[in-house]
């Protein structure tokens, strides 16, 4: 393990020990900033999952789920400028959407996950769905699952082409490159939609890992039956969500992680990530605060709450982030996020000024609530406590 903590975040240090000791940790990086400076910088094990070389501070991993947060950034900032309004409807900037009583679906609908669009009848192959125009062909022509803006589901897939559609509607760009420009780039953080060939080199491979039997005292954590029963059956809402893209991408695959999906491969350091948040909520280090006050209340306020027709458990979404529920903990009530599935976490805290960035290259079974990651969250509010 190397890095380090400010005073008062030992208890982090402590934690990002223990899941290398107990929690079945690989390689992982974890960055803290409170107030717009960093606290805690942290990183050890191996940039593969497979082992060899060492992790170092400027590893960058895939971050699946954890990128909708930065696109959700991009749709609010274009709203910030006045270039995108949250309340028009999506076909109003994108007129083949309107298909199959989609006219009515909302811009805030698509942050929301109230689109009613998870899930693509006919899959797109990895090289498909690395297609723009394919992309959005296939979600525009797709029939809703649910009357849109009457429910909400997790658009584990689909929420990249929506996402990326848009933006490229309102400014003729690609999602990447406005994401560079404009939020990633002003952040000053390592993070990509689309991994550039130049920094290929600093991404470790990613791979599945299980967590040791003794992570929950010799007990594993079992999910509910009608949790797993919706992931097992090929037919449910649930598995045709997350099976979008069919087969299943490489995420080590080099023309994968340069394509642009803003849902799912995002490649970023931990630092990247915790500094993207630390530029929503504030100056850090004396740069660009990307948010105003008013475009953060929006990101956190909540917009869909309840039962999830794709997660099929209870989740909070703000317009573009996950918020602070018993599916996905963050820091406090007030914090607004995102996780990946298998690890990555990055969250801000407005109240407490923490923005918090957790990737890893060993990718555990779990979408929203890793032991990895919630084991660090709550070592920061200890600390914050003592």
């Amino acid at each position: 393990m190397n890095g380090t903590v400010a005073d008062g975040f030992g208890p982090v240090r402590d934690a990002f020990a223990r899941n290398f000791d107990v929690l079945g940790e690989r390689g992982a990086g974890v960055v803290v900033y409170r107030d717009g400076h960093k606290v805690v910088d942290l990183w050890g094990g191996t940039r593969d999952v497979t082992g060899g070389a060492p992790w170092e501070q400027g590893t960058a991993q895939i971050m699946r789920s954890a990128t909708k947060g930065v696109a959700a950034a991009a749709l609010l900032l274009l709203h910030q400028r006045g270039e995108l309004d949250l309340d028009a409807p999506v076909g109003s900037y994108w007129p083949e959407f309107k298909e199959h009583g989609k006219e009515r679906v909302l811009v805030r609908d698509v942050l929301a996950h109230r689109a009613g669009v998870p899930a693509l009848d006919h899959p797109l192959t990895p090289a498909e769905a690395a297609d723009p125009d394919r992309g959005a062909a296939a979600v525009a022509a797709q029939a809703p699952a649910w009357e849109p803006g009457t429910a909400h589901g997790y658009h584990a897939q689909t929420y990249s082409w929506l996402t990326g559609e848009l933006v490229r509607r309102v400014t003729g760009r690609r999602i990447g490159d406005w994401i560079a420009e404009h939020v990633t780039g002003p952040a000053g953080a390592d993070l990509w939609v689309g991994l550039p060939a130049a920094e290929a080199h600093r991404a470790g491979l990613v791979g599945p890992v299980e967590p040791p039997a003794t992570a929950n005292g010799g007990l594993r954590t079992r999910p509910k039956r009608s949790v797993s029963e919706a992931y097992q059956d090929p037919d449910s809402l649930t598995s045709r969500a997350f099976g979008a893209i069919h087969p299943a991408p490489d995420e080590n695959d080099p023309a994968y992680r340069a394509a642009e999906l803003p849902a799912s491969n995002g490649v970023g350091t931990a630092d990247g990530l915790a500094r993207f948040y630390a530029s929503l909520i504030g100056e850090v280090d004396g740069g660009t605060r990307l948010f105003t006050p008013e475009t953060m209340d929006k990101a956190r306020e909540e917009a869909s709450a309840g039962p999830d027709r794709v997660l099929v458990v209870p989740t909070r979404f703000g317009l573009g982030y996950m918020l602070h529920g018993v599916a996905s903990p963050l820091l406090a009530h007030g914090s607004f996020g995102h996780p990946g599935r298998g690890g990555a976490l990055g969250f801000a805290d407005p109240e407490t000024g923490i923005a918090f960035g957790y990737v890893t290259n060993g990718m555990q079974k779990g979408v929203t609530a890793d032991p990895r990651a919630q084991a660090l969250v709550r070592a920061v509010r200890t600390s914050l406590a003592g």
